[in-house]
């Protein structure tokens, strides 16, 4: 048994990508961009002076930017 076999062991043939959705109002996001700031996977971004999801599978739904949005402009399911 070689080096090789012995990482190949524990693997799984498919990762399954959970994908993450996440909603925002951009009616009520006045760009406070403390979304943004909070996010520890850096998923938000601002586009035209607006909230805006860089990278959903990114998301690991800890809805820190739910909590922090002073507008309640963001939902996370």
């Amino acid at each position: 048994m070689g080096l090789g076999s012995f990482f190949k062991r524990g693997k799984k043939d498919k990762e399954e990508v959970e994908e993450c959705h996440i909603d925002i109002n951009t009616d009520e996001c006045d760009a406070c961009e403390k979304c943004i700031i909070a996010c520890p996977n850096n998923v938000l971004m601002l586009v035209e002076n607006l909230s805006a999801v860089r990278d959903a599978q990114v998301c690991k739904r800890c809805r820190v930017c739910v909590a922090i949005c002073p507008n309640d402009c963001i939902t996370v399911n």
